[in-house]
């Protein structure tokens, strides 16, 4: 048992150890726009959720719009033209319209599947991180089944098991995308557990609600807000592939994926139908990748100092 001096020692020694909240939480917008690559980055993800909301506004066209001028005579593809800005798919529909509808899908499935990937993540880094022992071992090794699995095949299964729908795919994306949050948030709660502020509110009788909630939860947000910024880019890029595969969001629900799925056998002859809404899948991805960097590198303590 401590003294009443110990623990009062402690808790200056708790108090003066305890680390703040992160540095880079004061000023992390006026750092962030300092970089060009993730002001790039913001500009993408800014043009591209502006055209997913105001795609009425932005184009005369519905996505399902089959127009008989939208074909040659020959019932090709119309190419790029003032009419259609990014041509026609092989059923005359407008490709521009298409990839400004299949944004709001890629959107949708990538913040509502990594939203619920990373509250999974959490919750399980968490649990097992601060309680250990046979909670935390059964935890972990169940994450690390979870990575033995590759991504994509499970996801695939996954897929073709359930009914594909917009938010069917968003839930198996998420099914698939937790692992690696949570053996991140592991790793930082078993380490924050331990330290000494921790042990000074626990000497004071602090319960569990308290400890994870007021101490370990806040210097753990800036881990999350990075992962959760890097993890809509691999859920756009995955949502993709399952469309791509035929496994994903199902026609006519346009998607970047299906839109290149449904136009591959027309790709030497009009590879604009592949070429724009590829390009669009990599621009997101990078822009999210690019803000998520960046902003790891501003909010990890182990980066300040640099630029």
């Amino acid at each position: 048992m401590r003294s009443p001096s110990q623990s009062s020692a402690a808790l200056a020694t708790g108090s003066a150890v305890a680390p703040p909240a992160p540095p880079a939480r004061r000023g992390v917008f006026a750092r962030l726009v300092r970089r060009p690559l993730a002001i790039l980055g913001i500009v993408i993800i800014l043009v591209t959720v502006g055209g997913a909301l105001f795609a009425p506004y932005l184009t005369a066209f519905t996505p399902n719009d089959q127009m008989f001028d939208g074909l040659t005579l020959e019932g090709a593809p119309m190419p790029p033209g003032e009419k259609f800005l990014l041509g026609t798919d092989l059923l005359g529909r407008d490709l521009l319209t298409r990839i400004l509808y299949g944004a709001r899908t890629s959107l949708i499935i990538g913040v509502v599947a990594n939203g619920i990937a990373l509250t999974i993540g959490t919750l399980i880094g968490i649990t097992a991180g601060f309680y250990r022992g046979w909670i935390g071992t059964i935890l972990m090794r169940f994450t690390d089944l979870m990575m033995a699995f590759p991504a994509l095949l499970l996801a695939i299964c996954l897929a073709a098991i359930l009914s594909p729908s917009l938010w069917i795919v968003a839930m198996v994306i998420a099914l698939v995308n937790w692992v690696q949050t949570a053996r991140v948030i592991y790793t930082e709660t078993s380490s924050l557990s331990r330290r000494e502020f921790i042990e000074a509110e626990r000497s004071m009788g602090a319960g569990t609600p308290r400890i994870l909630f007021r101490h370990i939860l806040p210097h753990l947000l800036p881990t999350i807000i990075v992962w959760g910024t890097l993890g809509i880019s691999t859920t756009v890029l995955l949502e993709a592939t399952l469309s791509y595969l035929g496994v994903g969001v199902q026609p006519p629900t346009p998607s970047w994926g299906n839109i290149i799925f449904e136009n591959q056998t027309y790709f030497q002859a009009a590879p604009w139908l592949v070429f724009f809404p590829g390009a669009a899948i990599l621009a997101l991805a990078l822009a999210f990748n690019l803000v998520g960097d960046a902003l790891r590198d501003i909010l990890d303590p182990t980066q300040t100092g640099r630029m």
